[in-house]
């Protein structure tokens, strides 16, 4: 398997395990019980664009920096993402979302829906732990296009999964349980990037 389709598929798997239990598949889906279900994807996925864009230009310029000081902000970013999904799959669950997923849908037009629908996913993704993950993914491979291309795409299945099987999805997962194992795997990246800056000392 070539360096590109491994940093592909590998960034494109973590991306989907991540983001299925987290912010960025509720909110889609509650999303798509206000407004009508294209607007919403259509905005949700421009916002995946943008911040897939974001997060391969920040991993890639971190690779003009000298080697140990790279393994070192991957290990940063993967600690942060790491800490971000403890810190959700241990607190208790909120019932915000089904409270909001009650609603009927509103009679908005298609442009106001996708707007309100990429403002929210883009806010929700900053400093997301899928966005963190993207960066040091593409700092690691050093496959920008790649890396951004599997996130992209996996950030995308995870709003279609929301957006026409959400719901039935999420009855039969255990959000927490997913959260907290993603949080273990980050805590392990970060322990292995920190290991090979030490090691390149």
């Amino acid at each position: 398997m070539s360096s590109a389709l491994l940093a592909l598929v590998a960034t494109f798997a973590l991306v989907m395990a991540v983001e299925l239990p987290d912010k960025t598949f509720v909110a889609t889906l509650v999303l798509t019980t206000r407004f009508r279900v294209l607007a919403v994807f259509t905005g949700v996925v421009a916002a995946f664009a943008v911040q897939s864009v974001v997060a391969v230009a920040f991993g890639s310029a971190l690779t003009l920096l000298p080697e140990p000081l790279v393994s070192a902000v991957v290990a940063v970013l993967f600690g942060a993402g790491a800490v971000l999904l403890l810190r959700e799959g241990f607190r208790r669950a909120e019932d915000g979302a089904h409270d909001a997923a009650r609603s009927g849908p509103r009679p908005v037009t298609f442009l106001r829906s996708a707007m309100t629908s990429f403002g929210v996913l883009f806010a929700a993704e900053w400093g997301d732990a899928s966005q963190l993950a993207t960066a040091g993914l593409a700092a690691r491979y050093a496959q920008p296009f790649a890396v951004g291309l599997g996130a992209f795409l996996g950030l995308v299945c995870v709003a279609g999964l929301a957006t026409f099987i959400g719901h039935k999805i999420r009855g039969r997962l255990r959000p927490r349980l997913l959260q907290r194992v993603s949080g273990f795997v980050f805590a392990g990246f970060s322990a292995f990037a920190l290991g090979s800056a030490l090691f390149a000392l």
